[in-house]
C-alpha cells in the first residue's frame, strides 16, 4: 500500500467516525447524521425509513426551507423551478411537496442512493446566490460559454464509477489522448463542496486509469466576480493536488492552458 492508499484509508476512517446514527425504532424513520455541512455550516441529515424490500431516503425538507430563509424562492420562478429540476433530476432525486427524496433498493444500491441525495443537497444548497440581485444567469452557463469560446470539445455531466463502485458526476469532462480532465464549477465555494469535488476527483483516478488509460486531472472553475475568494481554498486546492481558475482571471494564457494539457 503506497503512501496515498493509507491517506485515503484514513479519510474513509474519518468520514465512518463522523457519520452518526442514533438509536431509534426499526419501523420509523432514522436519522443520519454526516460530516458534510449545509447553507447555515450545520451537518448534513438524512432520514432512511424501510418500506417493504426499499429504503426511502429523505432531507426532511430543510434544503429548500433553508433556501426559503434566504429569500430564494422556487414557487415563484419558472426559471429557478426549472434549474432546480435540472439538477435534482441528474441525481436521480424527487422534488416531493418542496422535500428532497429518493429510493433505494436495501440490497443493491442504498449507497449509491445516500450519496446521490447528499450531492444533490449539496449543490441545490448553493442556489442561495441567486437571492442577490446581481445574479442574471447561472454560473455553469457561463463556463459552458467560456469553453465554447475556446474551442474545448467537452462532454456536459460527466459521470463516472469510482473506486468503491458509486458514481461521482461531474459538470464537464474534456479528453485528450492521454488525459482527462474533470471541471466543477463553483458558483460559490465552501469547505464542504470543494471536500466533495476533491474526495469526487481521487476517487475516480485509478479506474478511470484502469478503464482508459490516461491520467485525470481535475479542474476547479471558481466564480470571483464580486466576490473574495477564502485564500485556504485556493490552498487546500493546491494541496490536493487539483487545478483551478478563478473566473476574472479565465482568459490569462496560463489558464487557458490548463484546459488544453495534452492537446
Amino acid at each position: 500500500m503506497n503512501w496515498l492508499a493509507e491517506q485515503e484509508d484514513k479519510y474513509y476512517t474519518w468520514l465512518r467516525s463522523k457519520t452518526y446514527i442514533p438509536m431509534g425504532n426499526d419501523s420509523d424513520w432514522s436519522l443520519i447524521s454526516t460530516p458534510f455541512t449545509g447553507l447555515f455550516n450545520d451537518t448534513l441529515e438524512i432520514y432512511a425509513k424501510k418500506e417493504g424490500n426499499k429504503i426511502m431516503l429523505s432531507d426532511d425538507g430543510k434544503t429548500l426551507h433553508d433556501l426559503e430563509l434566504m429569500g430564494v424562492s422556487f414557487s415563484r420562478s419558472p426559471s429557478r423551478r426549472e434549474l432546480l429540476d435540472r439538477v435534482l433530476t441528474s441525481y436521480g432525486v424527487t422534488n416531493n411537496s418542496n422535500e428532497l427524496v429518493t429510493q433505494a433498493n436495501r440490497e443493491s444500491d442504498f449507497p449509491q442512493r445516500k450519496h446521490d441525495l447528499l450531492q444533490a443537497m449539496l449543490e441545490v444548497s448553493n442556489f442561495y446566490v441567486l437571492a442577490k440581485p446581481t445574479v442574471v444567469n447561472i454560473f455553469k452557463d457561463d463556463v459552458r460559454g467560456y469553453l465554447d469560446e475556446k474551442m474545448i470539445v467537452y462532454t456536459p455531466e460527466f459521470i463516472s464509477r469510482g473506486s468503491v463502485g458509486i458514481e461521482f458526476s461531474f459538470d464537464f469532462q474534456v479528453a485528450y489522448r492521454e488525459k482527462e480532465i474533470v471541471l466543477k464549477c463553483f458558483n460559490s465555494i465552501n469547505r464542504a463542496s470543494l471536500s466533495s469535488f476533491l474526495f469526487m476527483w481521487k476517487d475516480i483516478l485509478e479506474y478511470r486509469k484502469t478503464l482508459t488509460g490516461k491520467q485525470v486531472s481535475g479542474l476547479a472553475v471558481i466564480n470571483d466576480r464580486d466576490k473574495n475568494i477564502n485564500q485556504d481554498y485556493i490552498d487546500a486546492l493546491e494541496a490536493g493536488g487539483a487545478n483551478y481558475i478563478r473566473w476574472q482571471e479565465r482568459h490569462e494564457p496560463e489558464n487557458i492552458a490548463k484546459l488544453q494539457e495534452a492537446a
